[in-house]
C-alpha cells in the first residue's frame, strides 16, 4: 500500500521516469508523509472518511442554497420530494467514481483520455472547467453577500477569502486541507437548526410531495436547477482525485461507501432542510418577496427567526456552503487540467514540486473573484449554472457510466442487474435534467 505522498501523480503526458531531474522522487520530498498501512481498525476507518463527505458538503455550495431558496419561496414543499429523490442517484453516481479511483488510481480525465484518447479527455475537462468556473462565480458572490450582511464591504471579504484558501492549501498537506474542508462545511447544519425553528406545517409538507405542475415552466427551470445543484461534473472529478491523492486503495471501498453514502443522505438532508425553511416563512406568508441576492434572502426570514438570530445562522450556514465549495471546486479544475496536460498534479507536492497544479489552484480565485467584485444578480447566476449543470449530464454521466463498464477491473465489475440498475438512472437522470432545463430556460 503506498503511503500518502509518497507518488504524487504527475498525469497523463509525464511518467515518473521522466521526470526533470528537480522533481524529488523519495518519500520525503512530498508532503503528508502517512504510512496508512500503520493505521488499524476504528483509526483505519476514520482516516479513510473524507473525500465523499467533503464533496457532499460542497454539492450544497452558495448556489445550490439558493436555488433551494428559491424552490421554498416560489413553490412551497412541491420541489421536497425531488430532494428525497436524488439521494439515491447521488450515491450510485458517487460510488462509481469512488470505485474508478481506488481500483485504477487515475483520475477521471486520465481514464477518458487512456480509453478514449485526448481529444475526449479535453471535451469532458472542458466541460468540467466551465462548471468548475460557474460554481465559483457563486460561491464568491454569496461570501460577499454574508460579508455585506454585517457592513464588510465586498472586495475586503473576498480579498481576505482568497488569501486564506491560498494558504490554506499551499502549506497544507491533503488531510490537513481535507479537516479543514469539513470543519467549514459543518456549519451548513445551521440550517437545519433554523429548519426545525420555523415549525413546518406537516400536513403542509405532505400535501406538496404530491403536488408536481410538470406543465408549468417556472417549475421545470427549478426541477433542472435541483438536479444541476445535486448531480455536478465537478463532484465527480473531485472524489476520484481525492481518493488517489489521499492514498487510498481497493481495501478502502467499503469504508469509502459508507462515506459516500453518509455524505449523500447530509448534503440532501441541508437542501431539503434550506427548502422547508424558505417554504414555511417566506413562502407561506410572503411569497411575492424579491430574493435577488443573499441580503434579500436573509432580510426575508428576519421577521420570522429575529434580527440576529436568524441573520448570523443564516450568514453561518451560507458562508460554510461557500468556504468548503471554494475549495473543492478550485482543486477539482487544477486536478482536471493536470490529468490531460502532464503536470504534476497532487497536495502530498511543495509548491515549487507542483508550480502549474497550484498556479492553476491561485488563477482560478483570482479570476473568479475579479469577475464577482464587477457585480451581477447572484440568484439569477446560481440557478443559471445549476440549469447548465444539468444540461451537462449526458456528457458526465455517460462518460461516468461507460467507463464503469470498461476500466473497471474483472473482480470490480459492475454486474448485470448492477449495470442495468445505473444505466436506467443515469439515463433517467440526465433525461430529467436536460428535458426540464431546455422547457424552462425560457422562464429565465
Amino acid at each position: 500500500m503506498r503511503r500518502i505522498g509518497s507518488s504524487p501523480r504527475t498525469g497523463l503526458l509525464m511518467s515518473p521516469e521522466v521526470l526533470p531531474p528537480s522533481a524529488p522522487s523519495s518519500p520525503s520530498s512530498v508532503r503528508g508523509d502517512h504510512p496508512l498501512h500503520h493505521l488499524t481498525g476504528w483509526k483505519l476507518l476514520l482516516f479513510t472518511i473524507g473525500p465523499g463527505l467533503v464533496v457532499m458538503l460542497a454539492d450544497t455550495d452558495a448556489g445550490s442554497a439558493i436555488v433551494a431558496a428559491q424552490s421554498g419561496a416560489r413553490w412551497g414543499y412541491r420541489l421536497l420530494l425531488l430532494q428525497m429523490l436524488l439521494v439515491p442517484v447521488l450515491y450510485l453516481v458517487q460510488e462509481l467514481t469512488v470505485r474508478l479511483g481506488l481500483t485504477t488510481q487515475k483520475g477521471h480525465g486520465e481514464l477518458i483520455a487512456e480509453h478514449w484518447g485526448m481529444g475526449w479527455a479535453w471535451l469532458s475537462v472542458g466541460t468540467l472547467l466551465v462548471s468548475c468556473l460557474g460554481a465559483m462565480l457563486t460561491e464568491f458572490a454569496g461570501l460577499a453577500g454574508v460579508g455585506l450582511l454585517f457592513g464588510i464591504p465586498a472586495s475586503i471579504t473576498i480579498v481576505a477569502t482568497v488569501v486564506f484558501l491560498v494558504v490554506i492549501v499551499t502549506t497544507g498537506t491533503y488531510r490537513k486541507v481535507e479537516l479543514v474542508a469539513i470543519g467549514l462545511g459543518l456549519f451548513e447544519l445551521a440550517f437545519v437548526a433554523v429548519a426545525l425553528v420555523a415549525r413546518p406545517s406537516g400536513p403542509a409538507m405532505l400535501g406538496g410531495l404530491t403536488q408536481i405542475p410538470l406543465g408549468n415552466r417556472d417549475y421545470l427551470l427549478l426541477v433542472a436547477g435541483n438536479v444541476g445543484a445535486v448531480i455536478m461534473p465537478w463532484m465527480v472529478f473531485y472524489q476520484q482525485s481525492a481518493v488517489v491523492d489521499k492514498g487510498l486503495d481497493l481495501s478502502h471501498l467499503k469504508a469509502s461507501r459508507w462515506d459516500t453514502a453518509v455524505g449523500a443522505v447530509v448534503t440532501q438532508v441541508i437542501m431539503a432542510s434550506i427548502l422547508i425553511l424558505v417554504a414555511a416563512t417566506i413562502g407561506a406568508h410572503r411569497p411575492d418577496t424579491p430574493l435577488d441576492t443573499v441580503q434579500e434572502i436573509a432580510e426575508a426570514l428576519t421577521p420570522f427567526l429575529g434580527s440576529l438570530w436568524g441573520r448570523l445562522v443564516f450568514a453561518l450556514g451560507m458562508a460554510g456552503a461557500a468556504l468548503v465549495a471554494t475549495i473543492v471546486v478550485s482543486l477539482t479544475a487544477a486536478w482536471g487540467l493536470g490529468e490531460v496536460t502532464g503536470y504534476r498534479h497532487s497536495l502530498a507536492c511543495h509548491p515549487l514540486e507542483a508550480p502549474w497544479f497550484y498556479a492553476a489552484y491561485v488563477a482560478g480565485l483570482v479570476v473568479s473573484a475579479g469577475v464577482v467584485l464587477s457585480g451581477f444578480n447572484l440568484v439569477k447566476v446560481a440557478v443559471t449554472v445549476n440549469v447548465m449543470n444539468a444540461l451537462l449530464l449526458p456528457i458526465v454521466l455517460g462518460f461516468l457510466y461507460m467507463l464503469a463498464r470498461r476500466a473497471l477491473p474483472a473482480h470490480c465489475r459492475l454486474t448485470t442487474w448492477e449495470s442495468w440498475l445505473v444505466g436506467v438512472t443515469v439515463l433517467l437522470t440526465a433525461g430529467l435534467g436536460v428535458y426540464a432545463g431546455i422547457v424552462g430556460v425560457g422562464a429565465l
